[in-house]
Formats: C-alpha cells, sequence, structure tokens
C-alpha cells in the first residue's frame, strides 16, 4: 500500500483513493478475461508563475492526472488510458483494453514482470516535501530572482523572465499479481533567463536550481547573481580555426556524454541491435580509474524510486567498475528478447554517480572547477551544445557548441559557432579525468569531464 502514511493532507488522501479504484480496475480486467493486468495512475498538483521585466507573465495552477491500464491475453497485448476515474470511465477504459488485445499480434516476451522481481513493501524515500505558497508569494520570488539578475550590470539589457514551479503529486502502481503500491513526491525549481548586449553582441543565457525540498532551494537573489554572471561571460565570442584539440565538458553539460552511454546500453536499441556496444558486457568501454553507479535509494533525490514503472523492486548497481561495463539497462520486455533479466529500468535510470578513481586517491580539492581548467592546459572548454547529431549506431558524434576557448589553465575569451565532432568509443576511451564540481541538478551526479582530443570545426 501506498507510503507516506503520516502525511494528513488532501493529496494523500486522494492517493488512498486512487488506490482503491486501481485494485477496482484489476479486478475488473479479470473479470473480462485478462490472464494479467496492470495499472498505473499519477497526479500532479501545483502552482507556476512567470515574471518578466517587473510584470506577471503567467499564473498556472495544475491538477491533472491519467489512469492507463494493460492488459494481457494469451501473449496478445491491449492498453488504454483515461483521465476521467468515474466507475463508468474506468469500466469502459478496461473494456477498450481487452477489445484491443484480441486484435494483436502474439508475443511471447510480453507480459507482467516476475513476481519474485516486485517491490511489495517499497521503502519511503523521503520524496515528499509540499510547499505552501500563496500567488502573490510565488510572484514576489519570481520578480525578486529576475530582479536581482538585471540589477547585476548595466550590460544586462533585456530579459526572458523568471520562473518558479512547486509541484506535488504521487503515482500509484497495481498488477495482477498482488501489487499495490504508491507514494507522493514533490518538486520545486526556480529558474531565471536575461539579455546581455555590448556593441553589436547580444548573448542569452539562464541558471535554475531544482530540489524535493523547497527549503533547500537556491535563493532567488543568488540564481539572478548566477544567470548574470553566465550571460556576461559570453558576451563578444570568436570564432575558431579548424583544429584537433582537448575538450572540458562542464558539469551540466557533461551528463549528456552519459546520455549516450544510456541509450547505448538500454534493452530497446540492444536487441535492434542497433547500439555500437553490442556484447560489451565485461568489456574496458572508459579508462580503469572510472566508475559509475547507481543508487536509487537516496532519500530526497531527484531521481530515487523504489521500483520502476513495471514494479520491479531498484536496487544498488555498478554501471561502470573500474572502466569496465557490467550491466545493461533492462525492462522486463527487452530482458526476454535478450534472454536476460530486467534490471528495474523501465522508466529510466536512478540516481548514476560518476566517479573518477584517481580523485579519491588524490583527494577532491585537486579536481574541483579551477584544476580541471588546469589540467586541460590549452583547448576548449564547452557550456553549451546545440543539435542532436549523435548516431547511437556506430557512436558518431557531432553537435555544434559554444564555451571558452583555454590558455595554460586560464579562460581566455569565449567562443561559438563551432562544432565539436569525434566517436564515442574514441571519447569514452579518451577520458582523462571527470571533476569533483559535481552538478546534482538531474538524475546523473556527474563532474566535469575532460576529453583528450576532439576534432572542432570553426572558420
Amino acid at each position: 500500500m501506498s507510503q507516506a502514511k503520516q502525511f494528513s493532507d488532501p493529496l494523500i488522501e486522494q492517493l488512498d483513493q486512487v488506490e482503491a479504484r486501481v485494485a477496482q480496475v484489476l479486478e475488473l480486467a479479470k473479470s473480462l478475461g485478462a490472464d494479467g493486468a496492470e495499472v498505473a495512475m499519477s497526479r500532479q498538483q501545483g502552482l507556476s508563475v512567470g515574471t518578466r521585466l517587473g510584470e506577471v507573465e503567467n499564473v498556472e495552477f495544475t491538477n491533472d492526472g491519467a489512469l492507463g491500464i494493460t492488459v494481457y491475453q494469451q501473449g496478445r497485448k491491449g492498453s488504454a488510458s483515461t483521465a476521467d476515474l468515474s466507475e463508468k470511465a474506468l469500466a469502459q477504459a478496461v473494456e477498450a483494453a481487452v477489445n484491443i488485445a484480441k486484435y494483436t499480434s502474439v508475443d511471447d516476451c510480453s507480459g507482467l514482470a516476475d513476481k519474485a522481481l516486485l517491490a511489495m513493501q517499497p521503502i519511503d524515500l523521503d520524496l515528499y516535501h509540499p510547499k505552501e505558497l500563496s500567488t502573490e508569494q510565488a510572484i514576489e520570488i519570481a520578480k525578486e530572482c529576475e530582479q536581482s539578475a538585471l540589477d547585476s550590470d548595466t550590460r544586462i539589457t533585456n530579459s526572458d523572465g523568471a520562473s518558479l514551479d512547486c509541484f506535488s503529486g504521487f503515482k500509484v502502481y497495481g498488477n495482477s499479481n498482488g501489487q499495490l503500491v504508491g507514494y507522493p513526491s514533490s518538486r520545486h525549481s526556480l529558474s531565471c533567463v536575461v539579455i546581455a548586449g555590448s556593441d553589436d553582441d547580444m548573448q542569452r543565457d539562464y541558471a535554475y536550481d531544482v530540489n524535493r525540498d523547497f527549503a533547500l532551494l537556491d535563493s532567488g537573489i543568488s540564481i539572478g547573481e548566477k544567470a548574470a554572471s553566465e550571460v556576461l561571460s559570453r558576451l563578444n565570442p570568436q570564432k575558431l580555426s579548424t583544429r584537433k584539440v582537448p575538450v572540458l565538458f562542464r558539469a551540466d553539460i557533461a551528463n549528456t556524454i552519459w546520455g549516450h552511454l544510456i541509450a547505448a546500453i538500454s534493452g530497446g536499441n540492444l536487441y535492434r541491435k542497433s547500439s555500437f556496444l553490442l556484447d560489451a558486457i565485461g568489456k574496458d568501454i572508459f579508462p580503469d580509474f572510472l566508475t559509475i553507479q547507481e543508487r536509487p535509494h537516496i532519500k530526497k533525490a531527484l531521481a530515487s524510486s523504489a521500483f520502476d514503472s513495471e514494479g520491479v523492486l531498484t536496487q544498488d548497481r555498478d554501471i561502470i567498475l573500474d572502466g569496465a561495463l557490467q550491466t545493461y539497462l533492462l525492462t522486463s520486455y527487452s530482458a526476454r528478447k535478450l534472454g536476460l533479466t530486467t534490471t528495474g529500468h523501465a522508466g529510466g535510470i536512478h540516481n548514476w554517480l560518476v566517479k573518477d578513481k584517481n580523485i579519491q586517491t588524490k583527494g577532491s580539492v585537486n579536481a574541483d572547477f579551477d584544476a580541471m581548467l588546469k589540467t586541460l592546459g590549452t583547448g576548449l572548454l564547452v557550456t553549451e551544445l546545440m543539435g542532436q547529431g549523435v548516431n547511437v549506431v556506430n557512436g558518431d558524434y557531432s553537435r555544434g557548441a559554444a564555451g571558452f576557448w583555454v590558455e595554460n589553465g586560464e579562460l581566455a575569451y569565449p567562443v561559438s559557432e563551432i562544432t565539436i565532432a569525434g566517436n564515442l568509443t574514441q571519447m569514452f576511451n579518451g577520458i582523462i579525468a571527470v571533476g569533483s564540481d559535481i552538478d546534482k541538478h538531474g538524475s546523473i551526479a556527474t563532474g566535469s569531464i575532460l576529453i583528450d582530443e576532439m576534432q572542432i570545426a570553426g572558420q
């Protein structure tokens, strides 16, 4: 049953009501002849405000959700969804799913996750920290954030505004294997986007923070000041000539590199044979100092989850150990296609921690951002990427970029309108170091990444 019963608020009461409805839907599916069924329900409510140049641009109140049901009948699968939780609407959704299943092809790999792998009594990960804010309070926070950026420098001439979002919600999952679980969660974010001008040049940049707990968000003033600092540093960029140089991906950009790894070791791409990392388990794909750990049960973390979207219990895993790939990322379906067991990754990854063993040995003080610039020496610091020119089938990588040229470990000048290119196999093997300047704004906690050499296409 659901977690966080100690909270006495309307959302928790809704969660309990939805669990009861999910149980009813499962019983109805069984009565209509389904030999297996699973139901997922999510709901989100909250407030979003936006300001621009001191004026309110938008105020949005959200209170929505949907229920999805999937039924299985002798290897056939049918799915339907509804946002209406009335008994009539739920019955219609179940009937629709059952009828759809009659016309689909038999697939021996479809079906519920194995019962032995399910999280029947998931632990509470402290993900629910609702914040009650009046509309007026939310507007003042956004205004303060934007104003702190505008006041930072006369070269900041315009703004794309500041936004504050405070959302709470819950997820409920149940299946005909006797699993019925749910949990509430919250997510709060504050962001600011400003525009700076100098001579004929104009640049745009932003800053933001996000957290489960509103009290742990950076202040609006600090976020505004950071947005100002980011945009001012980009003024009057230069172009680079075509060359090969070492490249440092700043921590907030570095997670994109790991995103390509996720795609390459995900079951869907593997069973379709559309990944450059086929048959890579146990092979060294990174230098031996690099480790990636998955820790799904970190309390309050943004990507924590006691179970995946199929109800499978999540668990600690080594993704990369001493440079070698330890596991693929599998759902029940992709695991069956590959003759393997699900890894609990239906719906995505859960808190990756990227670690450089050399840093742990030397002490993290040797790998902060300034130290990573010193290690880079002369080369390119990437702070923005554009385009989607990455081929996960063969690993070819080519993306538009902007950032800074670095000389002798110091930022020399901003650069723009360049393309960086390489191949992910060589890029992974060419990682020299991962910094201790950890970015914690998403599901991957990583420092900046230094790669020995990439091709830069410029003027």
